[in-house]
């Protein structure tokens, strides 16, 4: 049998948060249609933060971030999205993705709906999904014991945190439990490991769907140093370890990470290790080097 490619998978679903997930998608965006990310509704920081403190909801930032990444035509529609306001005013420091991501939501039954709305403003194909419709927040116990609340403190820890849960527990998106179950390929990464990858793998609905799927999945590692010190000290076999502790089983079948990374410790995986780096941005993942690499684990996984 020869090795399956991109072009042999139906449905990919990737995993994640602003940047990481954005660059992912960017570079498989050829898929169309046969590419959903489930993404990250945790942040509380930024424009998104003060949108949640004043209005309530989930937060939009890591979503609007995704699309950003997937307009392949820009326009007016476009240009209006990526907007941020600046001077001293009551504006100041938002993005108009994200008011009007929110407004939608105020206007409609769904958040999905609302993404999927902008998503036909900007003629995005690929899906996008929140990892929940219910705000929530992260909450971390440190190894003192106390409770930490929020991802911008929690990023701030300086030991690996005892525990990391949500508060309240929500439920999973049922459309991302679906995608879950649908998938010929799961990809998580990269992002800001506590943050960004964690907080979807908390859900319990999501943990279950990722122990029953056949598909295999990949983790893609960052290239950039964590600036979570705590994160920053985790090695790539602690963080194996670690999502696959909260999925409840073994997990992971192949890793993606750059030339620099310590893969020593890491056996029974298929290990994918190539330059990544974008020749402008040397932490962010040049999208080809990206792609090619994606492409090597699928048909190693055969």
């Amino acid at each position: 049998m020869r090795n399956r490619t991109f072009a042999d998978l139906d449905r990919v679903v990737a995993l994640g948060g602003g940047h990481g997930l954005g660059r992912v998608m960017s570079s498989l965006s050829s898929l169309g249609s046969r590419l959903t990310g489930i993404v990250t509704t945790t942040d509380n920081g930024g424009s998104t933060g003060r949108i949640r403190r004043s209005e309530g909801g989930i937060a939009w930032g890591d979503m609007r971030n995704c699309l950003n990444q997937l307009i392949t035509e820009p326009s007016v529609a476009s240009a209006m999205f990526e907007y941020r306001f600046s001077g001293n005013g009551e504006l100041s420091g938002h993005n108009l993705g994200n008011l009007m991501l929110k407004s939608l939501d105020h206007l409609s039954v769904r958040p999905l709906e609302a993404i999927n709305l902008i998503r036909n403003l900007l003629k995005v194909e690929a899906s996008l999904i929140p990892m929940s419709e219910v705000p929530v927040d992260l909450m971390a116990i440190d190894d003192e014991g106390h409770e930490i609340y929020g991802e911008v403190n929690i990023d701030q820890l300086k030991l690996p945190p005892k525990e990391l849960l949500l508060t309240p527990s929500v439920p999973t998106t049922r459309e991302a439990v679906q995608a879950i179950a649908e998938a010929d390929l799961i990809l998580i990464g990269p992002g800001s490991f506590y943050t960004s990858l964690m907080p979807i793998l908390l859900l319990a609905e999501m943990a279950q769907a990722l122990r029953r799927t056949p598909a295999p999945m990949v983790y893609i590692g960052n290239l950039g140093r964590e600036l979570s010190p705590a994160a920053a000290s985790l090695s790539l076999k602690d963080k194996l370890e670690l999502m696959e502790h909260y999925v409840g089983k073994p997990v992971i079948d192949a890793v993606v990470v750059g030339p620099m990374v310590d893969v020593s410790e890491v056996s029974d995986r298929v290990v994918i290790q190539v330059p990544l780096e974008a020749s402008d941005i040397r932490y962010r993942h040049d999208r080809l080097l990206l792609r090619d690499a994606l492409e090597q684990a699928v048909q190693a996984l055969g």
